[in-house]
Order: C-alpha cells, then sequence, then structure tokens
C-alpha cells in the first residue's frame, strides 16, 4: 500500500508519498509548494532516511517539508531561476 499525506495553509503546501525500498522498509518523497509576490518555489527531494513503518515515513515527510516551508518563508533559502 502506498500513504500519502497533505499539509497546506495559505500560500505553501507540503505532500508526502511513500514508496517501499527495494531493501526493506519506506521511504518518503516530499514536495514543498510556496507562492509570494517573489515568485514561486517548488521542491522535491526524497526524505534521507529510511522507515520501518509508511506511518512513520509520511509523518517525517510532512515534518521535514514543513522545515523547508519554513526556511523559504523565512528567506533562509531562495528560489534561484
Amino acid at each position: 500500500m502506498t500513504l500519502s499525506g497533505n499539509v497546506q495553509e495559505g500560500t505553501w503546501s507540503v505532500n508526502v508519498q511513500t514508496e517501499e525500498a527495494d531493501d526493506g522498509g519506506y521511504r518518503a518523497t516530499v514536495h514543498v509548494q510556496h507562492s509570494s509576490p517573489e515568485g514561486d518555489f517548488e521542491h522535491t527531494f526524497r526524505h534521507a532516511r529510511k522507515f520501518s513503518t509508511e506511518r512513520e515515513a509520511v509523518l517525517e515527510g510532512l515534518r521535514e517539508g514543513m522545515c523547508w516551508i519554513g526556511l523559504k518563508m523565512t528567506r533562509t533559502i531562495k528560489h534561484v531561476t
């Protein structure tokens, strides 16, 4: 089974989807989006850790994505075109 999760508020969203790892466990792919007057920001990445359950993978993926959003909104990171 593949689990997914989504968190959004106002101009940002975090989407996570799990997949079974070839060597056991689960991995999470995280997609973050943030719209602002300076332009739209999108970033997709795979969480660095492997998890024993899909639930853990989704929750940690959402946390990691929200950290990215926090960094983007505080202008710690910025999108360069």
